[in-house]
């Protein structure tokens, strides 16, 4: 019988540890560093850590976190989100939206949906856009006599795009944690988030199309025409939708890094409040109170996890978990199966940031050595270890995205419900989620399918 040492199972403890105090109701950012000093003291006593290693941590946070440029682009990306609803530029779009649609099968729905997306490309804060949407939309659905499980499902899964359509900040956390290009990662994210659009486009569309009673039309004596619909577009429409196009744009065309394009968009958000005369001081407090308190959560979560993680690997967790995913004998496949079920059930319980700061830095290595060279070279793709990671870290973004809308615990149903009128029951908002949750399941399978979905744009536009 091999000899037992409790310390090569410190990894595997330390991890167990977090996901049981987590729930103490303590600030995640204290937990998960505190589970890192307390381990890193534990491993001092058996001789598998040394007191010196503490000021490697601080060196890593201030040479990694503080100096890295992209980023400063999380703050400011944070402003642009909170200032386009503060102002009330995201309620002008969705009435335009809903006028614009208001002849086709669900338009109200549809609308949501549409503004869901080009919302997501200016923040990635699931709370704030999901309460966002359901303060905006729903009071107005609900007086159309919407189907409650229609409306709520469709507020759910638009809001949550928001994490996987770029400027995501899950994605710039993403590329400094596998140590692959931002501008490739967003890139990689588009086909898969306007995939994902699309699907519950063509679902509310079908439903509504067979089942009209779920989604009343607009009655005609709301109907705008003429001079009053070219005027609703340019005050309304146009004004946002350029200044995505133009922060995305930038960074796509070279013109302008993510940290100078995320200045852009700052700025840009506060000129058209001042343009609808909507900047007024006690908005701006708003804005500026809500980006740094977001911001400050963000970067305490960043050095907690800076600590936990550096613990973790000199404690020996990297090659623990590689031993037991090469002792399972999964294969390729099967481990990364495996690994997007771990991140499915974690999302039940833990926010985006706290899934991505403990699975990417444990299991990218064991990702980075899998062979997928035949499935790539299929899809056209050269198997290197950039288009792996950049692949999953797509399909990360998939997932989790999946995993908001999960019962009991999906953050962005609770999110919804702290805000909806209280006759909305949360069976009621668990009905409605159910088809976005398989369509959201049906988006991952296919970008896991068909790797070029994901790799075709960074491929094509970066040769």
């Amino acid at each position: 019988m091999e000899n037992f040492y409790i310390e090569d199972w410190f990894p595997l403890i330390m991890f167990a540890s977090l996901g049981i105090l987590v729930f103490s109701g303590l600030p995640v950012a204290f937990v998960i560093s505190g589970i890192g000093i307390a381990f890193g003291f534990l491993g001092m006593a058996y001789d598998v850590f040394s007191f010196i290693e503490f000021f490697n941590i601080v060196s890593r946070i201030w040479g990694g976190i503080a100096e890295n440029m992209v980023m400063v682009a999380v703050p400011m990306f944070i402003y642009m989100g909170t200032m386009l609803e503060k102002s009330g530029v995201a309620e002008d779009l969705l009435e335009c939206l809903n006028v614009l649609m208001r002849k086709v099968p669900g338009g109200l729905a549809l609308s949501v949906t549409l503004m869901g997306t080009i919302m997501a490309a200016t923040t990635g804060i699931i709370g704030a856009s999901v309460v966002m949407m359901t303060l905006l939309a729903l009071p107005v659905m609900l007086r159309r006599n919407y189907d409650p499980s229609l409306a709520t499902g469709t507020i759910a899964a638009s809001g949550t795009l928001g994490i996987l359509i770029p400027p995501s900040i899950m994605l710039v956390l993403m590329s400094d944690l596998l140590s692959v290009s931002v501008g490739n990662l967003f890139l990689a994210a588009i086909i898969p988030g306007l995939l994902l659009a699309s699907l519950y486009t063509i679902y509310i569309f079908v439903r509504c199309q067979m089942q009209p009673h779920l989604a009343p039309p607009l009655p005609d004596a709301e109907a705008v025409h003429g001079t009053e619909m070219v005027r609703m577009m340019v005050r309304s429409f146009i004004p946002p939708v350029f200044l995505i196009v133009l922060v995305l744009g930038s960074i796509f065309a070279g013109f302008a890094t993510p940290t100078e394009a995320a200045g852009v968009g700052a700025v840009g958000a506060t000129f058209l409040a001042l343009v609808k005369g909507r900047l007024k001081w006690d908005v701006l407090k708003d804005v500026c109170e809500r980006s740094a308190l977001t911001g400050a959560m963000l970067f305490f979560l960043f050095a907690g996890a800076t600590v936990f993680s550096y613990v973790f690997r000199s404690l020996g967790g990297d090659d623990l978990v590689i031993d037991l995913v090469d002792s399972a004998g999964l294969g390729a496949w099967g481990v990364l199966f495996l690994l997007m079920l771990i991140v499915f059930i974690l999302g039940f319980f833990f926010d985006w940031v706290e899934i991505t700061l403990i699975v990417l830095p444990i299991f990218a290595p064991v990702i980075a050595q899998l062979d997928f060279g035949d499935h790539l070279a299929v899809a056209g793709i050269g198997p290197t270890e950039t288009q792996v990671l950049t692949w999953f870290a797509v399909m990360v973004a998939v997932n989790l995205q999946t995993s908001f809308l999960t019962p009991p615990f999906g953050f962005a149903l609770f999110y919804l419900k702290g805000v909806a009128p209280k006759s909305i029951t949360i069976q009621q908002i668990y009905k409605g989620i159910i088809p976005f949750v398989i369509l959201q399941v049906i988006g991952l399978l296919l970008v896991m399918y068909f790797p070029e979905l994901a790799l075709w744009m960074p491929n094509t536009i970066l040769e």
